[in-house]
């Protein structure tokens, strides 16, 4: 009974707000498939931070040579970044950006880390891209919690989020009941992702998984989120800070992305 009451609490006020979305999204004017580039973290949020790097310059780096890709080579896109400068945005901003612009593709570009704790912290390595979804195993929920932690960035974060608490498990039970449409392209552009993360930038293969982060339950459209890579392993931090390794990385995700317009136009 607790629970029920919990979900039903919790639910309500999401569920207004992304009822009006599909409207919203019909009322785009232009022809162009838009394309939202999420850059994760920003400001005074620095993600994981290791090796002399930090995750949020390495998501904007890669995310600016992804959008650079895009327009020069992809006519019939527009490109929209969430944040084109070091800017710290909570996760519905990021959310209300990619919804205001009518985004056909939504994609939120993280590094990875585990907990120092973790013997094997400077070995573990890979990519991964998630979708919304239940959490498999411990590893996908730690994942989740740790990109959705942001959100106590801010003071009154159990007000404006209507009580998700992203340390707790009990809250990811709204990600349950989400809204399957988008589903299906979402997993086609994350397979798309992955194989050339692997292919095309030599990263490790963890697969696509599922995952309850808000972001992208909060966004009206197919959405992916990409782990690049392992910041807590001095190999892979230097593929995702030197030139050639960005360079390789954004021509992953253009390919997937280009993959994408292919299947829409």
């Amino acid at each position: 009974m607790r629970i029920s009451r919990f979900i039903s609490l919790l639910t309500i006020p999401f569920l207004l707000a992304t009822t009006t979305l599909p409207a919203a999204a019909r009322e785009k004017d232009s022809d162009k498939i838009v394309v939202v580039l999420d850059p994760g973290h920003g400001g005074k949020d620095f993600g994981a931070v290791d090796n002399g790097a930090n995750e949020k310059s390495i998501n904007l780096a890669v995310a600016k040579k992804v959008a650079a890709l895009v327009e020069k080579k992809l006519k019939d896109v527009k490109v929209v970044m969430t944040r084109t400068t070091d800017t710290y945005l909570t996760l519905q901003q990021r959310a209300d950006v990619a919804n205001n612009a009518h985004g056909d593709l939504f994609m939120s570009i993280h590094v990875n880390s585990v907990d120092k704790k973790n013997k094997n912290r400077r070995k573990v390595a890979g990519s991964s891209v998630y979708v919304l979804g239940l959490h498999r195993d411990q590893d996908n929920m730690k994942v989740a919690m740790r990109e959705n932690s942001v959100i106590e960035l801010e003071s009154d974060y159990k007000e404006k989020y209507s009580g998700f608490d992203p340390s707790k498990d009990e809250s990811y039970i709204i990600f349950e009941m989400a809204q399957k449409r988008n589903l299906g392209e979402s997993i086609r552009v994350a397979g798309d992702a992955q194989n050339e993360l692997v292919k095309t930038a030599g990263r490790a293969n963890r697969g696509v998984r599922q995952a309850g982060f808000w972001v992208l339950w909060a966004t009206s459209m197919p959405a992916v989120l990409v782990e690049l890579d392992f910041i807590c392993n001095p190999e892979s931090v230097k593929c995702m800070t030197s030139d050639e390794g960005t360079d390789k990385l954004a021509e992953s995700l253009f390919n997937s992305i280009k993959k994408f317009v292919e299947r829409h136009s």
